[in-house]
């Protein structure tokens, strides 16, 4: 992974990171305020010896001693220093125990001992200091004099009394919450990390050229409302998808394909929005001026009819099981040179309808007379028959909904192709999100157009939009299909 994939990771995890970081902050915040205040409270006693006071002696005395700091450090938490201070303080505990509370230390190169208690009590951590530090004199001047002798050569005087503090050591909340926040916030980025690289859904053209190397054609952006109005192009032709599928159009119009201009449109399994792509695809190459074939050949779930309002009874299967002529039941649409052949009723045998020498003969005569023929097929997976008909026309448009398919669905739709030595024309990504990490960037590029000059401008230029009567009256008319003379005779 390169930098910009960790950026566009993080922007797409922020608000998990930030909910685990908040997570990490709060455990750090409550455990600090349960644990029990802990005070310390430190003694410090020098070590010398007793000499005659010569410069000889006083070396050896001091060399002497530092060699038996250490051995006084360890004595601290022994017993015989220990049980006189319970005893003196009446402390209700053992020996054992009170020596988990108590370190004791010396300097490097120093005669000095430092004694450090910790309790939750701070005059009694300073009171069990300031008498550890008596003890350990008492302890130490029992232990030095030689049999036989009153005084012992090595003398231990406290220097520093221990004093009750205010400010408790433990738990110390400020350290406590940064190291919170920072587990959490590791914690979030790791999270992040392990979700991006096992998601395994195709959600941007990025996804797509890591799978395959066909061209993206369009992307196509996400409308809540798109069940509602199916037909954007037709409902709202300022709309940013609108724009989209014009943009789709514009690319499609360049793709060579051997001369051929015949396209089905399918997808890798069902509800990635092939038919309405379709269909606008289709509006949009008839809005500039392209005489459009739009074929229904989902003969399963038939679409097309009910996305485009027309009668859907007769067309596509009773035209290859003659029962009807092309002519009478291919409907033309709206003031637009297009013309619509829906599906007809569904069939028992879908496959080898699709597949017979009648469908591939019914496409080539079509093929003369439209400069534009697009297939609406069944998905990929589920069914063959998006690839029997890729074989007879000029390619396939595989559309592609982002976030929800997954990259082993979309390799298994091209690999079905490639079976069959169909042609894949492009990818066409759909219901791609127009905010965060995986935008394709729509809502600022759009709304600063419309809303900074108030034009529409596009590959075709799109009249004002009416008023609402008119725009009633419009809609009304488009509903209505024009009459049989204006449908192609040189279809059979």
């Amino acid at each position: 992974m390169e930098l910009s994939d960790y950026i566009r990771v993080l922007r797409k995890n922020w608000l998990v990171i930030v909910v685990v970081t908040l997570v990490g902050l709060g455990a750090a915040a409550a455990y600090s305020l349960t644990r029990t205040p802990l005070y310390e409270a430190e003694s410090r006693v020098f070590v010398s010896t007793q000499t005659s006071g010569s410069v000889q002696e006083l070396q050896q005395g001091s060399a002497f001693t530092q060699q038996r700091v250490t051995t006084y450090v360890n004595l601290v938490t022994t017993p015989i220093v220990i049980n006189p201070v319970l005893d003196e303080l009446d402390l209700d505990m053992t020996a054992g125990q009170l020596a988990k509370q108590v370190s004791a230390s010396a300097p490097l190169n120093t005669t000095l001992i430092g004694i450090t208690v910790t309790d939750a009590d701070p005059v009694l951590a300073a009171d069990i200091a300031n008498a550890l530090g008596a003890s350990l004199t008492t302890a130490v001047e029992d232990i030095e004099t030689p049999a036989g002798q009153e005084l012992s050569p090595v003398k231990l005087t406290r220097v520093q009394d221990a004093l009750p503090t205010n400010v408790p050591v433990s738990p110390n909340v400020p350290l406590n919450l940064a190291l919170g926040a920072l587990v959490g916030l590791a914690l979030g980025i790791g999270f992040a990390v392990l979700r991006t690289v096992l998601d395994t859904k195709v959600r941007s053209a990025r996804d797509i050229n890591n799978l395959t190397d066909r061209p993206i054609l369009g992307a196509i952006p996400f409308d809540p409302k798109a069940q509602e109005r199916p037909l954007i192009l037709h409902a709202d032709p300022h709309n940013p998808r609108s724009e989209a599928f014009r943009a789709l159009r514009t690319n499609l119009q360049f793709i060579e394909m051997d001369g051929g201009h015949s396209f089905v449109v399918t997808s890798s399994i069902p509800s990635e929005g092939k038919s309405t792509t379709t269909v606008n695809l289709a509006i949009a190459l008839a809005d500039a001026g392209k005489r459009v074939a739009l074929i229904d050949t989902d003969l399963r779930k038939p679409k097309v009819a009910e996305y485009l309002g027309i009668e859907g009874g007769a067309g596509l299967t009773d035209v290859l099981i003659g029962r009807a002529k092309v002519g009478d039941v291919m409907l033309p649409w709206g003031k637009r040179p297009l013309f619509v052949l829906p599906a007809g009723k569904v069939p028992p045998n879908p496959s080898e309808l699709l597949g017979s020498k009648q469908m591939a003969q019914l496409l080539e005569a079509i093929s003369r007379d439209f400069d534009v023929v697009l297939l609406d097929a069944p998905p990929l997976l589920p069914v063959t028959d998006a690839a029997v008909l890729a074989r007879v026309t000029s390619g396939a448009l595989v559309v592609v909904a982002a976030g929800r398919t997954t990259s082993g669905q979309f390799e298994g739709a091209l690999t079905a192709l490639e079976t069959v030595d169909a042609k894949v024309a492009g990818i066409i990504l759909a219901m791609v999100p127009t905010r965060g990490a995986d935008a394709y960037g729509y809502g600022y590029g759009y709304g600063y157009g419309y809303g900074g000059y108030g034009a529409y401008t596009s590959v075709t230029a799109a009249p004002p939009k009416p008023a609402p009567a008119a725009r009633k009256k419009r809609r009304g008319q488009d509903a209505q299909p024009q009459t049989p003379q204006d449908t192609p005779t040189a279809v059979p």
